[in-house]
């Protein structure tokens, strides 16, 4: 019987290993997806980046709603209830590849530089479009729901302690793993960007999650997980006389998340659209897309190389100083990305279609902009480390409100995109130097906690 139950298991371990992957896949597809409806609409980089937006406003919807779904029906149908959700949406962005291109809803104006010149232009906005932007805001409510179960989920599999802090962070460093891929199989599907390019050239990607969503749902349906607290009587229920909010340090960490995953996902996310455009870039035209996939993805493995790094030395060196250090770090990169001249060139790996894996000249700033994923890696857990210092027991509520708050993933690259059409893609970075100053400010002042009069027990 044990030996049965340690088998279920390891399924169930394996299983939630490749969903916290699947957390990253989702939400990375999003930008590097964007280029193609950005280039179908003139370049228009907002829109590009609103299935970005509408992936990560479900956060904004489904954070409280999704941990009140584990107390109410358990990690395992949360975690079902969110596989399912995940391959509707993945689904319904395939079928903007199928329906609604020849049905205009609406025409934007705008400009384009057509040879020095600038033209007037209409822009239609095509039904598809809008069939794809609901399939990321559905696959939003999917990755909010995992990311509530599999964390959890995982401690307890592992039974608690280094165990399952062990298996967190192996999941951890599958989430980077997939972050890392995803851009560059991206890249690779679309090659050479036209306005014909549709949702059918990363076809292969989006059927394939749909197909470990649903192995996944079949697995876990099998396999019995551990929920110690949904039998637990009602003298167990605490009595909460104050919020989150009353600790000065938390709300300011609550900011600090806002913010930070608006830094993640705006530093690459505006870099693809920057390297793709090869008018600006002077990438070559037939492999700009595939290289800004390539050249991006290195961004996100540098992530998980800074991740690796923190779990060795975070015995040794406080969170609060790796945070300000990698804040003080990234600020200065990118004041290097802003002032270094787009002419000045420097080998990176990139990728086309036609010639595989190859060194591709590419500006310097987006070495720069790449480099901060080095110093991005450890900000989650640097905030969120500091911001529930001394909550005792508002620590599960804290975390909730910081799930609502990865809506900023959604909402900064989505103004930054705004920034980068009217100004410019590298003014655009100023926007993330202010985010980053905010950070390092929460560091060095914000984090410290003023309300220790308050009860927590």
């Amino acid at each position: 019987m044990t030996q049965q139950k340690q088998n279920g298991n390891l399924v169930a371990i394996i299983t939630m290993f490749f969903l916290f992957a699947m957390i990253s896949f989702v939400t990375n597809l999003a930008a590097p997806i964007g280029t193609i409806w950005g280039y179908k609409f003139e370049g228009n980089s907002v829109l590009g980046m609103m299935g970005n937006m509408m992936n990560f406003l479900a956060y904004l919807f489904m954070g409280i709603p999704a941990g009140n779904l584990l107390v109410k029906i358990g990690y395992k149908k949360t975690a079902l209830w969110a596989m399912g959700i995940g391959a509707i949406g993945l689904a319904v962005q395939y079928l903007s590849s199928l329906v609604g291109g020849d049905v205009t809803m609406f025409t934007l104006n705008g400009e384009v530089d057509r040879g020095g010149v600038l033209t007037q232009i209409e822009i239609p906005v095509t039904l598809n479009y809008f069939i794809y932007l609901l399939g990321a805001f559905i696959c939003g409510f999917c990755v909010c729901m995992l990311n509530t179960v599999v964390n959890p989920m995982l401690n307890l599999l592992g039974g608690g302690g280094n165990r399952g802090n062990q298996l967190i962070q192996t999941g951890g460093a599958l989430n980077s793993l997939s972050g890392t891929l995803t851009p560059l199989f991206v890249g690779a599907l679309i090659g050479s960007l036209t306005k014909a390019t549709t949702m059918s050239a990363v076809a292969p990607l989006l059927w394939i999650a749909i197909g470990i969503f649903i192995a996944s749902f079949i697995i876990i349906s099998f396999v019995s997980i551990p929920e110690p607290h949904m039998h637990k009587g009602k003298d167990a229920k605490e009595k909460f006389e104050h919020t989150p909010w009353a600790f000065r340090h938390t709300t300011l960490g609550v900011i600090g998340i806002f913010i930070y995953v608006g830094i993640e996902i705006g530093v690459p996310g505006t870099l693809n659209f920057y390297l793709s455009d090869y008018e600006v870039s002077g990438l070559d035209k037939s492999t700009a897309s595939s290289i800004a996939g390539a050249v991006v993805a290195i961004y996100w493995l540098l992530m998980l190389v800074g991740r690796s790094l923190s779990s060795i030395i975070s015995s040794k060196v406080s969170t609060r100083a790796q945070l300000i250090t990698v804040s003080a770090v990234a600020i200065l990169l990118v004041l290097l990305a802003i002032f270094t001249p787009n002419d000045v060139r420097v080998s990176m790996p990139g990728y086309s279609a036609g010639n595989g894996f190859t060194m591709a000249e590419v500006p310097m700033s987006a070495m720069y902009l790449v480099l901060c994923g080095l110093c991005t890696s450890v900000m989650w857990g640097g905030i969120f480390n500091l911001a529930v210092e001394g909550l005792g027991k508002y620590t599960a509520q804290a975390s909730g409100i910081f799930m609502m708050m990865v809506v900023g993933g959604g909402i900064l690259p989505l103004v930054q995109s705004w920034i980068s059409d009217v100004a410019g893609y590298m003014t655009s970075y100023w926007l993330i130097i202010g985010c980053l100053a905010y950070l390092l400010y929460y560091g060095l002042a914000g984090c410290k906690n003023v309300n220790k009069d308050i009860p927590v027990d």
